[in-house]
C-alpha cells in the first residue's frame, strides 16, 4: 500500500497508524483490520501524505474507484492529519483520539484504479481540540477528489475515547 517512510519520527517505514494505533480496527485506517483499506499516513513537512493502491473489489465501474472508497480514504487520512497536528500543538507524546465532526467530498473526476493514488492533507485552522483539514486525492498528479473536514479530539465518556 505504501512505500514511503516517516522521516519525522526517526523510524523507517512507520506510518502514523502503525506507530500510534497498531490494534485499531477502523475500516479505513486500522492496521488490525485485514479487510479494511489500511491506509498509511506519513508526515512530510506541513502536510501528511499517503500512497495507496486500489484492489478490484474497490471498483465502482470498470477501472474506476468507488466514490465511497474515495470518501473513506480522504476521511481517515484527514483524521490522522488532525490527530498528528493536535498532538504536536499540545506537546503530547501520543495523538488524541479524534473523530470526524463533518466532512465534504467533491468528486472532481473519475479516479482510476490501475495506478498508485496519493492522498495529501494539511491543516487550515485549529484550536486546542479541533482541526480543519483540506485534502486531495490524486492520480498521476491530477486531483480527482477534494475534501474539507472538521475533526475533534474526544473527551472521556465518548465511545472513541482511548480507541488507540
Amino acid at each position: 500500500m505504501t512505500t514511503e517512510t516517516n522521516e519525522d519520527d526517526g523510524s523507517k517505514n512507520r506510518a502514523l497508524q502503525d506507530r500510534y494505533a497498531p490494534t485499531n480496527g477502523c475500516f479505513g485506517c486500522g492496521p488490525a483490520n485485514a479487510q479494511g483499506l489500511r491506509i498509511k499516513s506519513f508526515v512530510r513537512g506541513d502536510e501528511v501524505v499517503c500512497e495507496w493502491r486500489a484492489e478490484p473489489h474497490h471498483q465502482a465501474f470498470p477501472g474506476m474507484l468507488s466514490g465511497g472508497i474515495c470518501g473513506t480514504l480522504l476521511d481517515c487520512h484527514s483524521n490522522w492529519t488532525a490527530a498528528w497536528h493536535l498532538m504536536q500543538n499540545s506537546g503530547a507524546e501520543t495523538p488524541p483520539c479524534t473523530v470526524t465532526a463533518e466532512f465534504t467530498v467533491k468528486l472532481e473526476a473519475p479516479t482510476p484504479m490501475d495506478r498508485p493514488l496519493t492522498i495529501r492533507a494539511r491543516v487550515t485552522e485549529s484550536t486546542d481540540r479541533r482541526a480543519v483539514i483540506a485534502a486531495t486525492l490524486e492520480a498521476d498528479g491530477e486531483i480527482t477528489c477534494t475534501c474539507r473536514g472538521v475533526f475533534i479530539a474526544v473527551r472521556e465518556g465518548h465511545p472513541a475515547f482511548n480507541r488507540w
